[in-house]
């Protein structure tokens, strides 16, 4: 009988997540990014130049609020790892263990970035401080009811880390666009209105467009999307949930390597500012970019490395390994952000606005490479270490350890947000300040806070990466033969 090369002839593994599920999935993430950028980009500004409030005090008062809510994070973790919810009598599109909580907190989210953005005349400072405690708060716990299990959905969605892997690409490079979509729909806002800067009206529009367009985003990956890897209800205390970050290594790995790094969004929480600063109010055709429109400026020199960062990511960790392509991106973004700063300092003139924008573009240019990883790699290594502790325990609670991600970018974010804002305060800088009345001290300032501080923290990242061990060859190697070992969910 004639032989045959069964390897050969073995059929090919079905892939679990296909592209057009990857790309639902960013989308998603896309919405939800939307509404995160709106507000980190354009709440400070909108209380100081709308509100008429104090930008020091907004400073506090967002610290203080972004640490209040993060206690929701452990919580919302807790809810999601326990959560049993009758499978057989839901809609396709809302089962799973992370499904069901994003569509239930697609819609708050939305709505309270709206109401973020609306306009009340406070007769005293008492009534409008408060509410700027409060509304914030609110906005960050909704916010974390639908980031932690739209994170969370990428360690269910395939057995597969490569497949996991490259959403993770599609995810990271869409979420970055989302996180400043906010500067397009601003100034196109502005065009059909009529107003030649944002006010009132401006900022309502936009805010209700971005709510919106979350709502719909997050539709397209509840939709398309489907949860296959079984995860038990685990009920977790919080002295249980402190031990898990304690005793799991990788796991404080990720939660140190964002905290370190939390300067690195810095630009986003800056660009209004920034923009204000470094470039002339101008026309082009009937648009006028001045204000809050002018971030748009800054987008043009970041676009090109940005997205070529984040696209080619995932290719460079699958040749080189996570953990050294983030340490490769880390020092070239440490050496980038310091020389880009000096040639800012040396070489920008307020006064000539054509060299100013050409040294603004290529500071930008050099700068904006080294963020690629710093989306994709901790959500890489998370759902590796997701896997990691079921291989070596039998227990898996991504619903708890994407709590602990989404933990710490909002303490990150909490502390970037008010070291933005105290340096853009203390170098003099308010909500309405002409250009011509920027000094060379209050642009210095700000922009060491836009390119330098970054840089600085990017660097600090590596230190706790260097004792990252689960991209291992061998490790990585027994995490894909237990995942291949599965029993999917069908």
């Amino acid at each position: 009988m004639k032989q045959t090369n069964a390897k050969a002839e073995a059929p090919a593994a079905k892939k679990t997540l296909t592209f057009g599920k990857m790309a639902a999935y960013g989308i998603g993430i896309f919405g939800i990014q939307m509404c995160i950028g709106m507000m980190n980009t354009y709440q400070s500004q909108f209380y100081t130049s709308v509100l008429q409030a104090d930008l020091m005090k907004c400073a506090v008062i967002i610290l203080i609020a972004k640490l209040i809510s993060s206690f929701a994070d452990p919580v919302i973790g807790n809810l999601i790892d326990s959560a049993k919810f009758n499978q057989d009598k839901m809609r396709p599109m809302f089962r799973g263990k992370m499904k069901p909580f994003v569509a239930m907190s697609i819609l708050p989210l939305a709505l309270m970035t709206f109401v973020m953005f609306i306009f009340i005349d406070f007769k005293s400072d008492f009534a409008k401080y408060a509410y700027i405690t409060v509304t914030t708060v609110l906005w960050n716990i909704f916010m974390s009811f639908a980031d932690i299990p739209s994170q969370g959905m990428l360690a269910v969605l395939s057995p597969s880390s490569d497949e996991r892997n490259a959403a993770a690409g599609i995810s990271n490079m869409l979420k970055s666009i989302g996180l400043v979509a906010c500067n397009a729909v601003v100034p196109v806002t502005c065009i059909f209105t009529g107003s030649g800067g944002i006010g009132k009206l401006e900022y309502m529009i936009a805010a209700g467009i971005v709510g919106l367009g979350g709502v719909l985003f997050v539709s397209i990956m509840l939709k398309s999307s489907r949860e296959v890897i079984p995860s038990p209800p685990q009920k977790m205390s919080f002295k249980a949930m402190f031990a898990e970050m304690k005793h799991n290594k990788p796991l404080l790995i990720i939660f140190l390597i964002n905290m370190l790094g939390f300067g690195r969004n810095l630009a986003v929480t800056l660009g209004v500012q920034a923009a204000t600063v470094l470039f002339k109010p101008f026309t082009i055709g009937s648009i006028t970019l001045n204000g809050e429109n002018l971030p748009m400026i800054l987008g043009l020199g970041a676009a090109v490395t940005s997205t070529l960062s984040i696209v080619t990511i995932p290719m460079v960790a699958k040749k080189l390994g996570t953990k050294r392509s983030f340490l490769i991106y880390g020092v070239y973004g440490f050496v980038a952000s310091v020389l880009g700063y000096i040639v800012f300092l040396k070489m920008f003139d307020p006064n000539d606005s054509g060299k100013s924008f050409w040294v603004v573009f290529a500071v930008q240019f050099i700068t904006n490479f080294m963020f690629g990883p710093h989306g994709y790699a901790p959500l890489v290594m998370l759902t590796d270490t997701v896997d990691y502790k079921e291989m070596t325990t039998g227990v898996r609670t991504e619903g708890t350890q994407f709590a602990v991600l989404s933990l710490s970018i909002k303490l990150a974010n909490a502390f970037s947000v008010a070291t933005g804002v105290f340096m853009v305060g203390a170098s003099g800088f308010y909500g309405t300040i002409a250009f011509e009345a920027v000094t060379e001290s209050m642009r210095n300032i700000i922009m060491a806070a836009y390119w330098l501080v970054p840089g600085i923290c990017v660097g600090l990242s590596m230190i706790p990466m260097l004792f990252y061990k689960l991209d291992r060859p061998e490790i990585q190697q027994k995490l894909k033969e237990f995942n291949a070992s599965r029993n999917l969910e069908t």
